[in-house]
């Protein structure tokens, strides 16, 4: 038995979205995540840029250097993109695939690519580098940055802030406690550089927005910044993803918002 023109046509409707969504979320899940190149979004999210250019004045101080460290470089695109690196640079990874993709892009250049667990101590001796740099470091160990630190020397950093992008991160766990909303505080950071005896010479944070344009793009972003939804699978959330594929689909883009902060600080001579 047929229905009305009206139920026909909100029926065929309803499949399209159903084989849009199962099309999106298959190419995510089988899009490569290695390294911490996120073209794959392009022109299906967007985030706004922190107005500080990181890369631009890593590059800067890069180029001012005579031996500097790359902390958890990912697959070494932002290194890699400086055009002058001091004579001596090394950076350090701890996932393999992020290792492999790091070396094969930084080893041309010069740069020695130390596989490294993230935790202390750091793999050099004191006094070892007269800059540190990282972008979204996970932990920051700052007592191990005083260290390889030489008198004098410059810890530079772009940092992930309080409650980024926890939008969508609510979205799929619910409400997080004040304790998660407010890690990465910057004032936090400030007060640990200048525990592990750095002084603080710059501190800046911003709030960012960014836009999802289709499910895949949550799919894709999500399996690769992984600390967002811990264990995150399309089998495990398929059910909120398709609610929030038709949110999208009929309302626009997800908004989400990031935060990011800038931190500098010195070793005193």
């Amino acid at each position: 038995m047929t229905g009305t023109p009206e139920e026909e046509t909100a029926g065929a409707a309803a499949e399209a979205e159903r084989a849009r969504f199962d099309a999106l979320v298959a190419e995510a899940a089988a899009a490569p995540v290695a390294g911490w190149d996120f073209s794959w979004l392009d022109g299906r999210a967007t985030e706004q840029r922190p107005s500080w250019g990181y890369a631009r004045a890593m590059a800067d101080r890069m180029g001012r250097a005579r031996a500097a460290l790359d902390i958890q470089t990912g697959g070494g695109e932002v290194l890699a993109s400086v055009p002058k690196l001091p004579p001596l640079v090394v950076a350090t990874e701890s996932w393999p695939p992020n290792v492999a993709r790091a070396t094969a892009l930084l080893h041309p250049r010069g740069v020695a690519v130390v596989v490294d667990p993230d935790e202390p101590p750091l793999p050099f001796g004191d006094d070892a580098f007269d800059l540190v740099v990282s972008r979204h470091p996970v932990t920051t160990w700052w007592e191990e940055i005083a260290r390889v630190l030489a008198p004098g020397g410059t810890y530079f950093s772009q940092q992930v802030g309080p409650a980024s992008v926890f939008e969508l991160v609510e979205y799929f766990l619910g409400p997080q406690p004040p304790r998660v909303r407010g890690a990465r505080d910057p004032e936090r950071a400030r007060a640990a550089a200048e525990a592990a005896g750095l002084e603080v010479v710059d501190l800046r944070a911003e709030r960012l927005r960014t836009e999802f344009f289709d499910i895949g793009a949550v799919v894709y972003f999500l399996r690769k910044v992984i600390w967002m939804v811990p264990g995150f699978t399309v089998e495990e959330y398929r059910s909120r993803l398709a609610e929030l594929h038709h949110r999208i689909e009929t309302g626009g883009p997800f908004v989400a918002h990031t935060t990011r902060f800038l931190i500098e600080a010195r070793k005193p001579r």
